[in-house]
């Protein structure tokens, strides 16, 4: 095979395709297929990750146990038992064929530290420079449900994003993905290109596939797709049955040739579902804001600011001006959710909706102290003080809410969370300021290290 560049490929291989269902022995065929085929793509110059369950299903079988037990404890006991068992199978199916690898165990907890987390990347990508075949999995001994990735679906899409992977192969027991079960319903129908993963669902059944052993299924499969191909990785679904199908499809979308030319039209398509890249992947800090952090809080966003924070031009900085509330307790520096307000209880007028938007943009500065007609979490007595009896001034008519009404549940708002951030002030800050204009966050906070209060925001749902 003649490569027409040096690709860097994540491999994923979920437990069924590792042991057997019911008797749990390693499906050696299988696996001595991926080797083989792992290291023709190293002969090729390419670099490749391999993300490998089975830790629990080789301890089952280890302590000839006939299920997974249901306690935590059960699992992590059997995780430790599997795992080295685990990976010297994999150590001596790669000896055979002179090809080193190494052991990468990870928890969510090992990646949402920024610091652990530049040092997980900077660990996988010098094993790769040194012709290392990286073989990652989840930490499941010391994983608590709190921490762990939920599926090693979702660890390799991960994986993929940190080293910025060109491909990423889920191998499965299904060869692609289907509108329906195919081993249930004959109509079933291989969808061969998605371009979104958000409008794939409403055409597709997820919910019958996955087997006994494994903890995920087609659904997990469509989130680990969404992650990787919003960091700009090309996502391929296919069969574990014939690993060295791998070689056809890259060749078929032209990433390699064995003619030492690339295109589409040489061969037959083979069996495969590919989820299409995002043509502006998220900056590495963005995707790892997104996807590898607990959030610790909320803050809450009007319709104006979302709009605005959808835009590239914003940066994904959030300023105070956009806030109306926050939830939940959270410190400088950590992940939060942006949620967006839908309505809220009580008519709002467009024009207050559109004076938000402007002040979101900087039209509408105010000195600090004095309450906006825009802050619908606002002390109203004040703004009627400020405004006039009437309430109004000019076309800011005063909206009917108390201060606290919201912290105190007498008004609730009707919100949907659109992405994360990273805070740069704590929640009690940030609540403080919300509403103002950013000249005036020195002069509320006694200090300001910078205008925005929440930054590095990826939107995941547009207006």
């Amino acid at each position: 095979m003649v490569r027409t560049k040096p690709l860097t490929i994540v491999i994923k291989l979920g437990t069924s395709s590792i042991v057997h269902e019911t008797t749990h022995q390693p499906l050696l065929s299988t696996l001595s297929a991926i080797v083989e085929t792992v290291v023709r793509l190293r002969a090729a110059g390419h670099k490749v990750v391999l993300v490998s369950s089975g830790a629990i299903g080789v301890g089952l079988q280890r302590m000839s146990m006939p299920a997974r037990p249901k306690s935590l404890s059960g699992k992590q006991a059997l995780a430790a038992i599997g795992q080295g068992r685990l990976i010297a199978l994999w150590d001596n199916l790669f000896g055979q064929l002179g090809q080193p690898i190494a052991q990468v165990l990870l928890t969510r907890g090992d990646i949402s530290d920024r610091t652990r987390y530049l040092n997980a990347v900077n660990t996988i990508k010098e094993l790769l420079s040194m012709g290392v075949v990286p073989i990652v999995n989840e930490n499941d001994t010391v994983s608590v449900s709190e921490i762990k990735f939920g599926d090693n679906d979702t660890l390799s899409a991960i994986t993929s994003s940190m080293i910025h992977a060109d491909y990423l192969f889920l191998f499965t027991d299904v060869d692609g993905l289907y509108t329906a079960n195919p081993r249930k319903d004959s109509s079933a129908r291989l969808i061969e290109v998605v371009e979104s993963t958000s409008a794939i669902r409403a055409q597709v059944s997820t919910a019958t596939l996955g087997s006994n052993l494994g903890t995920g299924g087609m659904e997990t499969k469509l989130i680990a797709a969404e992650i990787a191909t919003a960091a700009g990785v090309s996502t391929i679904i296919t069969s574990s049955r014939t690993p060295a199908s791998l070689f056809a499809i890259l060749e078929y979308h032209g990433a390699t040739s064995s003619s030492g030319s690339s295109g589409t039209n040489s061969i037959t398509r083979p069996l495969h579902t590919l989820f299409t890249p995002s043509t502006i992947p998220l900056r590495d800090l963005k995707a790892w804001t997104r996807h590898t952090l607990t959030p610790a809080g909320a803050v809450i966003i009007d319709p104006g600011a979302h709009s605005v924070l959808t835009r590239r031009e914003s940066g994904g900085r959030l300023l105070a001006a956009g806030v109306l509330g926050v939830r939940g307790a959270f410190a400088s520096g950590q992940a939060v959710r942006i949620l967006v307000r839908k309505k809220a209880a009580g008519a709002i007028s467009e024009d207050i909706e559109a004076a938000r938007e402007e002040y979101v943009r900087g039209l509408a500065p105010t000195q600090p102290g004095t309450p906006l007609a825009t802050d619908i979490v606002g002390d109203a007595s004040s703004v009627c003080q400020d405004l006039g009896s009437d309430g109004t001034e000019g076309a800011l008519p005063l909206l009917p809410l108390q201060v606290g009404d919201v912290e105190k549940g007498v008004v609730e708002w009707e919100v949907e969370e659109v992405g994360r951030g990273l805070a740069n002030y704590n929640s009690a800050q940030v609540d403080q300021v919300k509403g103002l204009n950013s000249a005036f966050l020195s002069q509320s906070l006694g200090y300001a290290d910078t205008e925005y209060v929440v930054e590095n925001v990826t939107i995941f749902v547009t207006p």
